[in-house]
């Protein structure tokens, strides 16, 4: 008697161990996406404070105020401002009526706000161009987190200072040289700058014309 043998391949088992490595390795390069994101985008220093020197504001007299025009704005110098501060928080925005202007905000800590010991105590977010922040305890005073952060609209002078602000990250340390402006469309849209580092709600934001940038 002949038996005709017919080979078949293990399927079940087959599928089932190729089935195990395709987790497996999505599993594994979803964990290095993840990684890779996170610490792409956050820079950790240590504790201390990163950044000791407040903003340096110079006022510029009314009847030296220059206008420039930028992307359909006019945009007034009201002083010269420098800041070296840690990068608190960063969001971009494409689609409010500033956006062709200022796409990016940045929240800058300087003094104890550089301080990562201070910081992982504070949880920082930005939306609707304001700076938001929140603790279940101050272990610094209130009015030191209100002195010593700010959120700030950023107008790139030139392209270069635009790849140093996508570049940047948070966590890190960005000094920036420009400008405190004023700035007004045709449409009537407004960029107000705050002139003070001491207030806070609407109208508390720093508008910077960003001549230099570095991280």
């Amino acid at each position: 008697m002949i038996h005709n043998l017919v080979c078949r391949p293990a399927k079940p088992v087959c599928s089932k161990i190729f089935a195990m490595i395709k987790i497996t390795f999505s599993f594994v390069a979803s964990v290095f996406i993840i990684w890779f994101l996170l610490s792409d985008n956050t820079v950790t220093l240590g504790e201390g404070i990163k950044a000791s020197t407040p903003p340096v504001q110079v006022d510029i007299e009314t009847k030296d105020q220059k206008t420039l025009i930028k992307a359909g704005y006019d945009i007034q110098l009201k002083a010269r401002f420098d800041i070296t501060a840690k990068i608190l928080s960063k969001k971009n925005y494409t689609r409010d009526a500033g956006a062709n202007l200022s796409k990016t905000d940045l929240a800058l800590g300087w003094g104890t706000m550089s301080d990562e010991a201070i910081l992982d105590t504070i949880t920082i977010r930005q939306s609707r161009r304001w700076y938001h922040w929140k603790t279940p305890e101050l272990v610094i005073p209130r009015r030191d987190i209100e002195r010593q952060s700010a959120n700030m609209h950023l107008i790139p002078a030139s392209d270069a200072v635009q790849d140093v602000i996508d570049d940047a990250k948070e966590g890190q340390i960005i000094h920036l040289k420009g400008y405190l402006v004023n700035a007004r469309n045709e449409d009537g849209f407004v960029f107000k700058s705050s002139l003070t580092r001491n207030d806070t709600g609407d109208g508390a934001c720093e508008v910077i014309y960003v001549e230099h940038a570095r991280i």
